[in-house]
C-alpha cells in the first residue's frame, strides 16, 4: 500500500497513568477508504486509543501521523481543523441550545474572523455565515432530523441526541471520524437507523472511520477490518471473517475450559 492512501498511521503507541499501562505498543495503519472497528472488553484501551487520536491525551510513547504529518503535539482544536472528528461514549452536547445551535457550534473551527467584520456582520463574515447555515441545514437533512431541529437537545430522547451528536462531528467536514459506542443504550429501531447513517457516512461522503462498538453482530456486518484489544495490547487485526475464527479472540471473549 502506498504512504499517500495511509490516512492515519500509529507507531509503538504506549499509554500509562501512574504505574498502570493503558496502552502497550499499539501499531495501526488506516487507508483512506476504510471503517475500521476496535472491540475488546471493557478496560481494554478502546476509548484510551481514540483519545490519543483526537488529542485529548498524550501518548508517552509512539508516533502518531495523520495525512503524513506528525501530530502528537498538536492540541485538539488542531487536529479537528485538519479534519479529526469525535462522538463520545458519553454524549457531550449543550443540553440547553436548540439541534440547530449545537450543529452550528461546531462550525466555529471553520471561523476566523477579523474584529471589523465580526462586529460590522458584512461582506466575508456574512458569506461564511452562509456558507455554515448551509453545512448544517445539509447534516440535518442528510440525518433526517429536520423535525427537531429547533427543539432543545436537553428535551429530547437519549437515541436522538446520539443523532445529534452524530451530526455535530459531521457539521466539522471530517476526514477521519471517530465514533464511540454510537449506539450505546439504543433499542434494535434506533441501532438499525444509526447503522445505515454510518455506512451512508462512508459510502456517500467518503469519510473514513474508527468505530468502538460491542453489538459484535453488527460490527460484522457493516467493518472492513476490526482491531482486538486486550489489556491494552494488539491481539488480532484482520477481516472480520479473521478476527471471529482468531483462537486468541475467542479466549479473550468467551474463556476456555
Amino acid at each position: 500500500m502506498e504512504d499517500s492512501e495511509i490516512l492515519l498511521q500509529i507507531s509503538g503507541l504506549s499509554l500509562s497513568f501512574g504505574g498502570v499501562m493503558a496502552l502497550m505498543d499499539i501499531d495501526l495503519r488506516l487507508p483512506t477508504g476504510q471503517i475500521l472497528a476496535v472491540i475488546g472488553p471493557n478496560g481494554a484501551g478502546k476509548t484510551c486509543l481514540l483519545n490519543c487520536i483526537s488529542g485529548y491525551y498524550r501518548p508517552q510513547r509512539g508516533e502518531l501521523l495523520y495525512e503524513g504529518l506528525r501530530v502528537n503535539d498538536l492540541p485538539v482544536h488542531r487536529r479537528t481543523k485538519l479534519g479529526i472528528a469525535r462522538t463520545f461514549q458519553n454524549i457531550a452536547l449543550f443540553t440547553g441550545l436548540t439541534t440547530l445551535e449545537n450543529l452550528m457550534a461546531a462550525r466555529h473551527i471553520r471561523l476566523n474572523p477579523s474584529l471589523l467584520g465580526g462586529a460590522l456582520f458584512f461582506g466575508p463574515e456574512l458569506k461564511k455565515e452562509l456558507e455554515n447555515r448551509r453545512v448544517v441545514e445539509e447534516v440535518i437533512d442528510f440525518l433526517e432530523i429536520q423535525k427537531i431541529r429547533k427543539k432543545v437537545v436537553g428535551s429530547l430522547p437519549y437515541g436522538l441526541r446520539k443523532r445529534v451528536e452524530l451530526g455535530r462531528a459531521l457539521a466539522m467536514e471530517p476526514k477521519l471520524l471517530l465514533l464511540d459506542e454510537p449506539m450505546a443504550g439504543m433499542n434494535l429501531e434506533e441501532k438499525e437507523d444509526m447503522a445505515r447513517f454510518i455506512i451512508d457516512i462512508f459510502e456517500e461522503r467518503g469519510i473514513s472511520i474508527i468505530l468502538i462498538e460491542h453489538d459484535m453482530e453488527l460490527v460484522m456486518d457493516i467493518a472492513d477490518r476490526i482491531i482486538v484489544l486486550d489489556f491494552g495490547r494488539v491481539i488480532a487485526d484482520g477481516s472480520p471473517r479473521e478476527v471471529a475464527a482468531n483462537p486468541q479472540v475467542i479466549r479473550s471473549y468467551i474463556g476456555e475450559e
